[in-house]
């Protein structure tokens, strides 16, 4: 490859309870697929990903680590937490233990991580719900919750968003399970927390790929500020850009490592 294709390589990091479906949010972000039953991490697994963000016509390099959730990896992964600077804490809204334990995983992130690191609360297996209400955000749109309820905003109409893909398994066959945490509830916890909020789903690609824009917003939001700084900051490296960058799709490309 020819000259600089990116302006920024930010390093993420994806944590959370096992079986939440970290892997799949991975590769249906590098790949656009879906694992529909992955084997449990070892250790690490690595993914990347060229986004934009054309309100700042920056092109971004996302290097994101999916961290296994298992206790018995937790020595190991943590290594990997050091110089995170945006990082998904994902549950199963399925699973109000996976929910519960998200305080567990930010302490843990917190203490590890790049100390301006910006986290962004993710909400997986909406598909899975028998009762979505309220619904997820259309795409182009973003939610917040206020005293009078759910509203939303619209993003920039070139934003890049993966949309939901039709299943090939009828919806009588479908597996459905009961919603167990609300979205007020999620939202209210990520505020709480000074965490970005959103639901999602690695099978249907819904706001998967929102979620690495929304944090990696934050990121640049920081680097203007002068929070992150190049020289110190392991997660966030500055390239320089040529004339030749352009602000086009980026290309997907994914390893794996153990």
């Amino acid at each position: 490859m020819a000259g600089i294709t990116w302006h920024y390589v930010l390093k993420f990091i994806i944590t959370g309870d096992p079986a939440v479906g970290k892997s799949s949010l991975l590769v249906r972000l590098t790949d656009q697929r879906f694992l529909a039953n992955p084997d449990p991490t070892l250790g690490v697994e690595f993914g990347s990903k060229l986004i934009t963000i054309p309100e700042d016509n920056k092109v971004i390099k996302l290097q994101c680590w999916d961290t296994a959730g298992q206790e018995t990896f937790r020595a190991i992964t943590r290594s990997y937490y050091r110089g995170a600077a945006g990082c998904l804490l994902v549950y199963d809204v399925t699973s109000r233990e996976s929910f519960e334990h998200i305080q567990t995983w930010l302490a843990d992130v917190r203490k590890h991580a790049d100390p301006h690191v910006s986290c962004i609360l993710v909400g997986n297996k909406v598909d899975l719900c028998e009762d979505t209400d309220p619904s997820p955000p259309l795409d182009g749109m973003t939610a917040s919750t206020s005293g009078s309820g759910v509203t939303f905003t619209t993003t920039p109409a070139n934003f890049s968003t993966i949309k939901p893909t039709k299943s090939s398994i009828s919806p009588s066959k479908m597996k459905r399970k009961a919603r167990e945490v609300s979205y007020e509830e999620a939202d209210l916890f990520a505020k709480q927390e000074g965490m970005l909020f959103v639901e999602a789903s690695a099978k249907s690609g819904l706001h998967v790929e929102q979620a690495f824009v929304d944090a990696s917003r934050d990121i640049l939001e920081k680097i203007k500020k002068g929070v992150f700084d190049d020289d110190r900051s392991p997660g966030v490296k500055q390239s320089q850009p040529n004339t030749n960058l352009t602000l086009e799709g980026g290309t997907a490309k994914s390893s794996c490592c153990t």
